[in-house]
Order: structure tokens, then sequence, then C-alpha cells
């Protein structure tokens, strides 16, 4: 039997490996370690960790990592304590393989740990770019210390390899996150509004804005244009808030001050979770603001994505995607194109770049069955040698 470990750090992670997850723990081959760490844990944002443990997963270990704070030394401090932790989970909890997904602080950390203590990793989500964060030399680190990897599209899967990777240890299985979808029992709308107690309108949004994390002090401005737009145009308004990255608490507060004003439009939630979440995209008319999930998810349901800044520059798009810079005039404009005819026509034929679902059983197939064996020692895979 072998053990694979999985680590989680914030809600939208545990959300994309939902299917994944649940094919692990079925599996009568594999011993599931399920590790929670981060966002999960904090009272903050949630304690999400709830919601893994309602969905009838056991957590074999919690780990607390995350200070109450979002400036560059309190992140910092977090990964150190991250690293820490891990060494000692590792040690305990011996497992054959660990799988993350992304880009985050943290996971940068636990697969730090993992490194030194010479546990294959399994990568999610690797090869992509988001030029205006962190999250971007995170990831590529993170894929350097890794040694299998499983990418949302083929280019990203090309980018991997790229950066030396071997290509029988890439695999282009598109984006799990897509499972629910097509797996879930998404709610009506009546359930949809009973269970965030509001009501939706003729035309309504869901907006989730993060600090553009290589940028210094810009989120109070950007996401205040943001609002300027918000607070004129005639829709219902869903705000989920950020998560736990630098300068989101002026997010945070940015959000509860709007909806205190414009409480007859507007509503948010620290997290919806991925059943009402999915719902709620049923039902909107577009995702605003610069969550990836408005590129990876937004488009199955054939709704319009406004993507506002440099926080997921870089990243492949669908049709559905009308990118705009952080200022009021060019938001506006997004919005009005949106709901356009000649847009919603378009939107009517949009195809999702990142696959159609099926990844979390292809991830599950490859990391039960892979050789693990001489894994560790990695050979720099030169394209030119190759050509």
């Amino acid at each position: 039997m072998r053990n694979i470990c999985v680590v989680t750090g914030t809600r939208a992670e545990f959300g994309l490996m939902y299917w994944l997850i649940n094919a692990l723990h079925l599996d009568k081959d594999v011993n599931l370690q399920l590790v929670v760490t981060g966002m999960h844990l904090s009272p903050e944002f949630g304690l999400t960790y709830q919601h893994i443990q309602e969905a009838g997963f056991k957590i074999t270990k919690k780990v607390e990592t995350l200070l109450s704070s979002d400036t560059p030394v309190g992140i910092s401090k977090s990964m150190g304590l991250a690293q820490i932790s891990f060494a000692e989970v590792f040690q305990e909890l011996q497992p054959d393989l660990l799988v993350v997904l992304g880009d985050r602080f943290e996971i940068f950390a636990v697969v730090s740990a993992a490194m030194i203590c010479r546990v294959p990793v399994a990568h999610l989500h690797g090869g992509e770019a988001t030029e205006g964060l962190i999250d971007e030399p995170i990831r590529h680190s993170i894929t350097k210390m890794s040694q299998l990897h499983f990418t949302a599209t083929e280019t990203y899967r090309q980018r991997v390899i790229q950066l030396g990777e071997q290509p029988n240890r890439v695999f282009n299985v598109g984006t799990p996150g897509l499972d629910n979808i097509y797996k879930l029992d998404l709610l009506s709308k009546e359930e949809f509004e009973k269970s965030i107690d509001f009501e939706l309108g003729e035309k309504n949004v869901l907006v989730t804005y993060h600090p553009v994390t290589l940028e210094l002090n810009t989120a109070e401005q950007q996401f205040t244009e943001l609002l300027k737009v918000l607070a004129e145009i005639d829709c219902k308004i869903i705000f989920t808030k950020p998560n736990a990255d630098t300068e989101g608490r002026v997010i945070i507060s940015l959000i509860d001050d709007f909806v205190a004003k414009h409480s007859a439009k507007s509503c948010s939630f620290i997290s919806l979770g991925q059943l009402r979440y999915l719902s709620a995209l049923q039902y909107m008319d577009a995702v605003v603001g610069n969550s990836s999930s408005g590129l990876t998810e937004a488009p199955s349901f054939k709704i319009a994505t406004i993507n506002v800044g440099d926080r997921q520059k870089g990243r492949i798009k669908s049709d559905s995607v009308i990118d705009c810079l952080p200022n009021y005039n060019s938001i506006h404009k997004a919005f009005k194109l949106a709901y356009s005819d000649a847009f919603k026509e378009k939107l009517k034929t949009v195809e999702n770049a990142y696959g159609k679902g099926g990844a979390s059983e292809k991830i599950k197939d490859t990391i039960k069955s892979v050789d693990l064996k001489g894994i560790l020692k990695k050979s720099f895979y030169d394209i030119k040698s190759q050509s």
C-alpha cells in the first residue's frame, strides 16, 4: 500500500483537488494522508478545515503556520514556520509521495521541507504564468523541487519541460477543478438564494479580488476603482473575500464598507465553499476581479469574466475573458462589453481552454502506479541537446 500525502492550505486548493482526494480516499491500494494548514485553520478565513471534515474526509494532521499578519515580514515568518513544522510531519508520517497544487507561499515551504526529507513530490498546475505575483517564481521553484508534474494545458506542459523536467514525467491532464462542475449536484436558484440569505436579481455578478503581490501598496487604489463601477451598475453583487496575501486585509475592509452602504444590492462571504460557489456561477452574468477561477471555471458556464489588472497576466485565457486595466474607465468599458448583445452571442460557443473534466482520475491512476524507485535523482532535460 502506498502512503500518499496531500497537503492543502486554502479553500481554493481543496476545491480544485476535491475529486482527486476523494479518488485517493476510496482506493483500497492507497493510504491517504490528508494534511491541512494555512488558511484552513484560521478563524479569520472561516476555519475551512471544517468543510473538509463535513465532506467526509478524515484529516490526518492539522499544521498551524499562519501568523495574523499580511505584511512581507509576517508572510516570510509563516513560511519559515511551515518548513519547520512540515519537516516534523514528514518524519512522523513517512509518505511515499507528496501531492500539492499551485503556487502559494506555504506550499513552497512544504515542498522545500519534502525535498530535504527526501520525499518525492507530485505537483499540479505547474508551468503557468502569473506575471504580477510572487506566485510566478514560487510555482516554477516548486516545479524544480518536484518529480511528477500534472499540467492544465499542453502549453504549460511544454513550459515545464522547458524548465528541464523529463517529458515522460510531465502529464497534460487539464485542471482537476473542472471535475466539480460535472460531478457535483449544483443547487437550484431557490436553494442557492436560501443558502446565502440573499435574493438574486435580473443581473448578477460575482466579485473576487486579490492583491497583486509584486506591486507595492496598489490594492486599495485599484480595488476602489472597481468599487466605483460596482456602485453605479444596476445588478446584484456577491463578494468572496481574498486569501491571506500581502495587503489582503485592506480589500476585506473595503468590501465590508461597500456592503454596509449597499446592503440591498450586495453581500459578502469569507468562503462560499465549492458547492455554493459553482452553483452561483450558473446564475451570474460575469465573474469580476482577478481570481484564477474566472479563467479556469467560469468559461465552462459560458459566462463572461472581467479580468482586472495584472494578477493573471500570462495565463492562457478562453474567449469569454475580457481583460481591463485597474481603473474606472477601463473597468466600465469591460462591463459594457460583457453585457453587449454581440458578446452574449459569442459566449454561446465558448470552449474552456482548461479541458472538460476527468483530470482527477488520470492523476490518481498515475501517482498510484508510477515507479518511485530512484525518482528523487533527476537529470536536467536539455531541449537544445534534443534538437
